[in-house]
């Protein structure tokens, strides 16, 4: 057993914390991104980036899983990458435009500090197999950067292509190769995994304060901002009622490349469209506040119920991987969002926020009266310290 097995397991340091908030200042720039752009093209420019920062803070929650971010070696790489990552958040508003060579760039170093650093700290702990497992997706993680570097360079229309190339090459080759090597210590992984979510949600209230403030304290924009208040701690509770006890515990239950497997699939990538959602959800509550009376635009409209319904689509997602299973009352949740779309294009903006929030308080009543013997129970589960 290697020594990154044996390790007892770490609470997510200040370090990682204050990475993850340079993360998230990245997220926020995506939310300018749509109200600059409230369009189709604005919308999928926005999820390419969003997609692209996900991609880079996931590949560091691995790295900082697996080796000490507190070292001193790795602690030094640590601020080089923050300071690269804020200069790649700086630029997203112009991602697409006059800054495309500054973020390209950047994200490069982003990336280039965290392959350089794995490698290294694998190397000098002689995990041979680590190395090699970082060595299998090296290529596809440095491939996709330069193909966003190359974005830059090249015209309006084209540029799309080479995010999106980059993107599938960094985010969907490594599905091909084996998992095996890899080293996930459950506790941790998790908790820093929560973490983004909790801090992309107070994000998300961020969102509704500056909203509230740009538009004036009305009675209506405060009862819009108090149903997106509701809508934000439905995020939370769907998340932190029992979700990260549940899935800590199944991972503890595996080992080796099942283990590593069930942690990529259920954190790297479906973790991505549940923060995805929360990052929708808070471009709609700005559109929302600043035209509570009005119909809102089409791309304003389907973000406001899709966010959610792309948010609880993650859930069924994971619940499908875990136990092959679909049903559940959040599929029929994130369904109803979904037919509420038609609404929120032709009601007023508060009453389709109204509908969203009326979806999510009969979600969790039904999950608080009918899983009350199942959450218990997984609450009074203990788990262990550390990995076996």
């Amino acid at each position: 057993m290697s020594e990154l097995n044996t390790e007892r397991e770490q609470r997510v340091t200040p370090l990682e914390l204050f990475f993850d908030l340079v993360f998230v200042f990245g997220f926020t720039q995506v939310t300018t991104v749509l109200s600059n752009d409230p369009t189709w093209q604005g919308l999928e420019h926005g999820l390419l980036i969003f997609v692209a920062l996900w991609w880079a803070w996931a590949a560091y929650a691995w790295l900082t899983n697996s080796i000490d971010p507190d070292e001193e070696a790795v602690w030094g790489s640590l601020l080089v990458a923050i300071a690269a990552m804020f200069i790649a958040a700086l630029a997203v508003p112009e991602a697409f435009g006059r800054h495309g060579v500054v973020f390209g760039v950047a994200f490069l170093i982003v990336i280039l500090v965290q392959v350089a650093l794995f490698v290294l700290a694998s190397a000098s702990r002689g995990d041979r197999d680590l190395v090699a497992a970082i060595a299998r997706i090296s290529p596809s993680s440095l491939g996709g950067a330069l193909l966003i570097l190359v974005a830059g360079f090249v015209s309006t229309d084209l540029k799309p292509l080479f995010w999106l190339a980059g993107l599938v090459v960094a985010l969907l080759l490594p599905l091909l190769v084996p998992s095996q090597g890899w080293r996930v210590r459950p506790a941790h992984f998790v908790e820093r995994h929560g973490l983004i979510v909790i801090i992309a949600i107070g994000e998300s209230l961020v969102a509704i304060g500056l909203g509230a403030r740009d538009t004036g304290l009305t009675a209506g924009v405060i009862v819009a901002a108090l149903l997106g208040l509701a809508v934000a701690a439905s995020f939370w509770l769907a998340y932190f009622d029992f979700f990260p006890q549940r899935a800590q515990q199944l991972l503890f239950d595996r080992s080796g490349e099942q283990q590593a497997a069930l942690a990529r699939d259920t954190y790297t990538y479906l973790h991505l469209p549940m923060v995805a959602g929360i990052v929708l959800f808070a471009f709609a509550m700005k559109e929302t506040l600043a035209h509570v009376g009005d119909v809102l635009d089409t791309v304003p409209a389907v973000c406001l119920a899709g966010g959610s319904a792309l948010y609880l689509f993650a859930y069924v997602a994971v619940r499908w991987r875990v136990a092959r299973s679909a049903r559940g009352g959040r599929l029929v949740a994130a369904l109803a969002c979904l037919l509420l779309i038609p609404v929120a294009l032709t009601a007023p903006a508060i009453a389709a926020l109204a509908a969203l929030t009326a979806v999510w308080v009969a979600l969790h009543a039904y999950e608080l009266i009918w899983w009350r013997e199942a959450r218990a129970e997984v609450r009074e589960q203990r788990v262990p310290a550390s990995a076996s």
